[in-house]
């Protein structure tokens, strides 16, 4: 990307940041190089951080994002830890969408550590949603991990069918069980390829997070 490249995408994105309602473009600036944009100063809040980022994606050329907008709160908006970790634990239980205890909050120096297990993405991204618009928060550190839900009959009907799709596979030398999203595999086969086969298809199975390998290899 030529140098005159670089002056017009960093026009445009300066341009589309103005015209963000949600964002006061005066106090960020912005450079442009080989299609990578990196913003710099400062902004009043999370949510501004994170729309301003979301304004530089819209942009066309933009290949990629330095974000090193730091957070400036207003004196008079600075709120105490533990004031800020009372509010969002009390934000999180009134989102529906959020699963009630499933995720724990930690704050200091204003940053926010979000930590726990949920089913499904959208949640994690929601709780992430909700607290960026607390006042007084600086930051959100968001370790959530998402866990799918498996049903353990579901699981061992999907792989007794996988087993018996395989070519390579002897089925019935196979018993799968199923503790959580864990599966156990046991029973014999002949080979290491059948005994491979067995492992990759568990872990083919949506939801599955530990695969317990105890299959026997006899020879003939």
């Amino acid at each position: 990307m030529k140098l005159g490249d670089d002056l017009q995408l960093q026009q445009r994105v300066l341009d589309e940041l103005t015209f963000d309602p949600s964002v006061d473009a005066a106090r960020i600036g912005v450079a442009a190089k080989g299609g990578v944009v990196t913003l710099s100063g400062h902004v009043g809040s999370v949510a501004e951080k994170f729309a301003a980022e979301r304004a530089v994606r819209r942009v066309k050329g933009v290949k990629a994002i330095a974000q090193e907008l730091d957070v400036h709160l207003p004196a008079d908006k600075k709120t105490a830890d533990d004031e800020i970790a009372q509010r969002a634990v009390k934000l999180l239980e009134w989102d529906v969408l959020i699963p009630p205890g499933a995720i724990a909050v930690e704050v200091e120096h204003g940053v926010l550590t979000l930590s726990g297990i949920v089913e499904w993405g959208y949640q994690r991204d929601e709780a992430e949603r909700d607290l960026r618009r607390l006042s007084g928060v600086n930051g959100v550190i968001n370790t959530i991990e998402v866990r799918p839900r498996v049903d353990a009959a579901d699981v061992q009907s999907r792989l007794r069918a996988a087993f018996e799709r395989n070519a390579e596979l002897e089925a019935s030398g196979i018993s799968v069980t199923v503790k959580d999203n864990r599966v156990i595999l046991s029973g014999k086969v002949k080979s290491w390829i059948e005994r491979e086969e067995a492992e990759r298809a568990a872990w083919s199975v949506p939801g599955v997070t530990a695969v317990d390998d105890r299959i026997a290899i006899t020879r003939p």
